[in-house]
């Protein structure tokens, strides 16, 4: 008798739990239907619109143009360094033209030095000057003092150079050399060569070329902001953070997909006695090269120089 109960209550419980399971199907499937209807619950979700993707072009507007001085007053035996620099990143080019301290110009009705002209009216009358004999427009430069320049050099790494001159502390056989730091202010800052200040503007202008085309373009460009942020901590400038964000793109793709990017310019031109005159033919030359470009790869006529 026992065993006929169980099997009457397992033939039970199937139909029990089959209605069960039935009826949570149908309050389940109801409920979905009817939440589904109402918009609650199954409707669609617009995808939002992708971001679209800046593409930042470089053009002639990029350009800009630095005047570079180095002054350090604790060294007697030299004057300041004058040192030119037209970036244009359109074309992959840094073009570097060193002026000789002694460079003389009538501005005004004053005829002046570029070094008596920074002497007497500091960075600015140094670029006004600058703006006069080029018949361009600089608004922007970088005071280095020695700090602020083996900083620079350190930034791009030193130089492989021949030095001619004989100079304590160099091979002096025109040989190449290793320069670092201090090897490189020690030689633009020599006072004593055979040329005078005209040498000396040709050596450091050519010198820093150099660097720029030895440097690893790739490093500079990843740790531009950094670099950018430690020279204007150290220097004197009016290169401001807009300026650099304005040119930043442009520069970075210069710097890492460059190649021979630096080049350089002797500053032609007669001595007058202790004075140097700069020749108008390479003046014109030189506008006409790097200061002008077609109206067809920009669109805009001449660039704004920054």
């Amino acid at each position: 008798m026992a065993k006929k109960r169980k099997k009457k209550a397992g033939s039970i419980a199937l139909p029990y739990l089959v209605t069960i399971f039935i009826g949570i199907l149908l309050v389940g499937g109801g409920t979905f239907l009817f939440l589904k209807h109402l918009g609650l619950l199954g409707a669609e979700k617009e995808l939002p619109e992708p971001t679209p993707r800046q593409v930042i072009t470089t053009t002639y507007a990029d350009n800009h143009t630095i005047l570079f001085i180095l002054d350090e007053p604790e060294n007697k035996k030299t004057s300041s360094t004058f040192l030119l620099m037209r970036s244009i990143p359109m074309e992959k080019k840094l073009v570097f033209v060193g002026i000789p301290s002694n460079t003389i110009a009538l501005v005004g009705e004053t005829q002046q030095s570029i070094r008596t002209a920074y002497e007497n009216g500091g960075a600015g009358a140094a670029v006004e000057f600058t703006n006069h004999v080029f018949g361009i427009e600089i608004d922007r430069y970088m005071k280095l003092d020695s700090a602020a320049l083996i900083k620079l050099c350190d930034v791009l790494g030193g130089v492989t150079y021949p030095v001619s001159e004989d100079v304590a502390g160099f091979n002096g056989d025109g040989s190449d050399q290793y320069l670092n730091s201090s090897q490189i202010e020690r030689l633009i800052t020599y006072s004593m060569f055979a040329g005078g200040e005209e040498e000396r503007a040709y050596i450091t202008s050519s010198l820093v070329s150099s660097m720029m085309n030895q440097a690893d373009g790739k490093r500079l460009a990843d740790n531009l902001d950094n670099s950018f942020n430690s020279m204007v901590n150290l220097a004197e400038t009016n290169i401001t953070a807009v300026d650099y964000k304005q040119h930043k793109v442009a520069i970075k793709s210069m710097l890492e997909y460059g190649r021979t990017i630096g080049s350089f310019y002797i500053m032609e031109g007669e001595a007058a006695y202790d004075d140097y005159i700069a020749s108008e033919t390479f003046l014109n030359d030189f506008r006409e090269r790097f200061f002008s470009y077609n109206e067809e790869d920009d669109g805009e006529g001449e660039d704004d120089d920054q």
